[in-house]
């Protein structure tokens, strides 16, 4: 009966298929733990861009008047709200499309090079890519979410000479953390739009998905580590 039960599950999903949705698997989670590796985090753009918040906020806490610096804090709020709201209206258009597997492959075997889908393979893209965009959704939510502590966070940092300097060193750096985690959850939401269209290639063909799911990872490997906005970047810290 199992068996039975588990040969209907997997009809109509053939082997190189469960290969290419296992090798995206690795690729996402696999890189986003090895680049949370301390020596490459400190490496990377993410963790000189880290950098550059500390000495920010330093220099804010120098300032009378932080006006500016909040201004830009809620620019970046902004456009972590933006980019939620785009992963909500993607995750509605995958949600209407749900169980509609035949006529989209009917649809869609109209075009040239896209491969045929049996209903059940079908819908595991669709809720692949719906998992991504709800993952989007949440990193950006909370990013979103984040920015406003630091602006609070920003507000509460004493003016020059008022304060114990500890305790204002302890709000800096404090600060300069907050802001730094809504940036590492922002990364996260838009390195979720690159392997969604990774994810897309698997409708044409799953060997493209594995060619495509590669490629954004050797992107995001140039541009954590190899690109010249990291090399601009670092070079304004140098001595």
């Amino acid at each position: 009966m199992r068996g039975r039960i588990l040969g209907a599950t997997l009809a109509g999903i053939e082997t190189i298929d469960l290969i290419a949705l296992g090798w995206f698997i690795v690729c996402a989670v696999g890189y986003q733990l090895i680049t949370g590796i301390p020596a490459l985090y400190e490496r990377s753009i993410t963790g000189a861009v880290q950098r550059q918040r500390v000495i920010w906020v330093q220099g804010m806490a120098t300032r009378m008047n932080h006006a500016g610096d909040a201004i830009l804090h809620g620019a970046l709020s902004s456009g972590n709200g933006f980019f939620a709201s785009t992963a909500g209206i993607a995750i509605g258009g995958l949600a209407s499309i749900i169980g509609q597997g035949e006529k989209a492959d009917a649809f869609l075997n109209r075009m040239p090079w896209v491969a045929h889908s049996a209903p059940l393979l079908w819908e595991l893209k669709v809720l692949l890519l719906m998992g991504i965009f709800v993952f989007a959704f949440f990193k950006f939510a909370w990013a979103f979410r984040l920015t406003h502590y630091t602006t609070i966070m920003i507000g509460a940092i004493p003016n020059p000479g008022m304060g114990d300097p500890a305790m204002v060193e302890r709000q800096v750096l404090a600060t300069a953390t907050i802001s730094g985690l809504a940036a590492e959850h922002s990364n996260a939401g838009l390195r979720s739009f690159y392997y969604a269209a990774a994810a897309m290639a698997w409708f044409f063909s799953p060997w493209l998905f594995v060619l495509a799911t590669t490629w954004v990872v050797f992107v995001l490997i140039r541009r954590d580590f190899f690109s010249r906005a990291r090399a601009a970047i670092i070079s304004a810290m140098a001595s």
